[in-house]
């Protein structure tokens, strides 16, 4: 899958690709990718959702491609809402309300299990997305999930992991992130935890086992940032192989922006000892 469009002050590239390992076994692509743009003109919101599916499991991919469309199908419904968070930099109320959609759209593959007769973590996926406003005068970006993988960002030619830890996600302050305090409204809220707990999910009234712990991350974008979305089939390697993180930023610090095909390409770069599907969803800020 291969998709791409600039809206605002953003160009957005995505790309799922199946790994070497799924096209030897001669398998699908477990990885599942949906871009969505929710409005018009300056109200306009953009959705990228990111699904995998457990390993080894039978409907890996139909897991993973239900995800998709559950979130997408939700943050639809409450985009004007989400919208006027982003703008008005309300992250307590955004981190709680995407909290409460991710909880409902993952409940629906548990309620999907139970009727099938399946054990949970065969009918399950990770989930991260990536919200984008096409305002742009509002440079805020979202990231929210649960799962593990991998969250980027390309600056002035290097690399910076800025995926969310658990400690991040259980209230501890995110620092370092974004623009000064200068930059934002009231100083940088956008980049504190406000202590605003999340009310359980009306969707199941007690959650039994322990699950992944809800993953969410905001900045103020800078201009010349590239922001970086991805599976643990890129992150793994991103991570693990610097020859291959020097590759990428010299390919994607130039002025202009990758078009479809060589984004596609760069996606596809092969690293010895990985692979697993690929998917990446990259936004450049002009």
């Amino acid at each position: 899958m291969l998709d791409g469009a600039r809206y605002g002050a953003c160009t957005l590239r995505a790309a799922s690709v199946r790994g070497d390992s799924a096209r030897y076994r001669g398998e699908p692509r477990r990885d599942a990718l949906l871009t969505a743009r929710f409005g018009t003109g300056e109200q306009a919101l953009v959705l990228v959702a990111l699904a995998t599916g457990a390993r080894t499991a039978p409907g890996a991919h139909r897991a993973a491609a239900d995800a998709c469309r559950w979130i997408g199908a939700a943050v639809g419904r409450s985009h004007a809402r989400l919208v006027d968070d982003l703008r008005a930099a309300r992250r307590g109320d955004l981190k709680s309300g995407l909290h409460r959609l991710t909880d409902r759209s993952l409940g629906r593959l548990r309620a999907d299990a139970a009727e099938q007769g399946l054990a949970p973590g065969l009918h399950t996926a990770t989930l991260r997305c990536l919200l984008l406003p096409a305002d742009p005068e509002c440079r805020t970006r979202v990231f929210f999930g649960v799962g593990p993988g991998g969250l980027f960002r390309l600056r002035e030619g290097e690399w910076q992991d800025i995926e969310p830890e658990a400690a991040d996600v259980r209230g501890a302050p995110v620092t370092g992130f974004g623009s000064p305090p200068s930059e934002t409204p009231g100083g940088d809220r956008l980049t504190m935890d406000l202590g605003i707990p999340t009310p359980p999910s009306p969707y199941e009234p007690a959650p039994e086992p322990p699950r992944e712990p809800f993953r969410f991350r905001t900045s103020v974008a800078r201009p010349g940032d590239t922001l970086l979305m991805c599976g643990t089939g890129l992150a793994d390697p991103l991570r693990g192989e610097r020859d291959l993180r020097t590759h990428l930023a010299d390919r994607w610090s130039g002025h202009e922006p990758p078009g479809l095909a060589a984004f596609l390409a760069d996606t596809q770069v092969r690293v010895k000892g990985y692979a697993d599907d690929r998917t990446a969803v990259a936004v450049w800020e002009a």
